[in-house]
Parts: C-alpha cells; sequence; structure tokens
C-alpha cells in the first residue's frame, strides 16, 4: 500500500505542467554564461578559410583562366597534394587561404601572370567529434563535410531517452588548450527558433542528463512492479 501511494505522489508531481528540463535549465543558466546560438563570434560559426586542412581531407582547387588545372584532390598521409606544373604541395596545416597563396605565388613565379586560386574543402576527413553523455551511442565520429550540432547528436543514435535536450553543451578547444563552453536548447533549435550551430573538428558535444527523467525512470522500472505484485499478496 505505501509503494503504490509512493508511486502515485511521484505521478502527482508530474501533473504541475512543469516540462521535465524546465527547472535543470533554469539551474545551470544562473551558473554558466550561454552564448546565443546566432552570434557568429567566439567560434560559433565557421569557413574554409578558418579550417586548418589534414591527411585524408578532399579538397577542390580552382585556377581561374586555366580550367585544365581544376581538380578535387586527396590530401595525402603528409600532408600532401600533387598540382600540375609545380608538383607536391604542403596543404596540411594550412588553411584554405593559405594555401591558395601558396599555389598561386609558385604558379606566378614561372607559368602564370597573377594566378587566382580558390581552395574549396569537400571532405573534412581529418576531423572528429566527440559525443557523450546522454545518447544512445556515444562516440567519436568523423566529420565528412559541414555538420551541426542536432546531426553530431543523431550520428550518435540521437538523444537517450533521460536525455535533457534544453541543456546541450560544444566543449571547444582554444588556442591556449582551454575549452571553450556553449550551451545550447535543441528544442528550441528542433522548433526553428534558433539556428543549429556548426561543429568543428575536436569539439565535444555534451547532452545533458535530466534527473526528473532518469528517477521516473528507475521508479517505474523498480518500484511500480513491486507494487504490482503487492496487489496480489
Amino acid at each position: 500500500m505505501a509503494l503504490c501511494m509512493f508511486a502515485l505522489g511521484i505521478a502527482a508531481c508530474a501533473s504541475t505542467g512543469q516540462h521535465p528540463g524546465d527547472a535543470e535549465s533554469a539551474s545551470a543558466s544562473t551558473n554558466t554564461a550561454t552564448i546565443n546560438p546566432n552570434l557568429t563570434t567566439n567560434g560559433n560559426a565557421s569557413s574554409d578559410n578558418d579550417y586548418v586542412i589534414g591527411p585524408e581531407d578532399l579538397i577542390k582547387i580552382e585556377v581561374y583562366g586555366a580550367e585544365t588545372m581544376n581538380r578535387s584532390v586527396r590530401v595525402n598521409a603528409r600532408g600532401q597534394v600533387v598540382m600540375p606544373l609545380i608538383g607536391l604541395v604542403q596543404a596540411g596545416g594550412l588553411t584554405s587561404d593559405q594555401l591558395a597563396a601558396e599555389i598561386a605565388a609558385r604558379l606566378g613565379k614561372d607559368y602564370m601572370q597573377n594566378p587566382q586560386v580558390l581552395i574549396f574543402i569537400q571532405e573534412y576527413t581529418s576531423q572528429r567529434v566527440t559525443v557523450v553523455g546522454a545518447v544512445n551511442k556515444p562516440g567519436v565520429y568523423p566529420l565528412k563535410g559541414r555538420a551541426t550540432l542536432v546531426q553530431a547528436v543523431a550520428s550518435a543514435g540521437g538523444p537517450s531517452k533521460v536525455a535533457n535536450i534544453r541543456l546541450v553543451k560544444i566543449m571547444r578547444l582554444k588556442p591556449d588548450g582551454e575549452r571553450n563552453v556553449m550551451e545550447y536548447n535543441m528544442r528550441d533549435i528542433q522548433d526553428g527558433r534558433v539556428r543549429d550551430p556548426e561543429i568543428h573538428g575536436e569539439d565535444l558535444v555534451l547532452v545533458d542528463t535530466s534527473l526528473y527523467k532518469d528517477t521516473f525512470t528507475d521508479m517505474f522500472q523498480w518500484v511500480l512492479p513491486l507494487a504490482v505484485f503487492g496487489t496480489f499478496l
């Protein structure tokens, strides 16, 4: 009888209308500054100009006025690509702008006058994102191109039953080795109220666990079967 009353008491708490993640999100927001997902500063939005090329990345090289030199090439294990006329070019460790400038300088030295070179990143194969917390398949996943927070969580099997999607963190390494922590409400992203932020290589995504859902799940898994069993005694 006592177990049944306990279960009814918990169920009554659930009928108050408060969403399971609301209290946790409110508590977290008082302790940690939340970065506006709509901002494009602090690394929230990236471009090929910021990305550092690495081994196995697929890049597209275009030379204006010399279409025969345009090609998509895979960066080798040493970070190099091969170009007509100039041979091996070190791409690894450079941004797309830096690589374009290097190719243009070498072409302009002996072969072309004021060459215009553009570099596009087609596959970010050398980059990884780690997704942990309340997801169904936590792990490390490769970035095969541009990816967003929702896509990263989906690649890890999506949020688990005890996830609090109103509090999802992206932890991004800064040049000084510290991690910049950005908080997002995936419910707002899914509803189209805020932009789905882009994921960078080496980001760590942490999906928070809802204490309410965790407790409620445990109660139904253990307490209610005992309560039902008690009715037959």
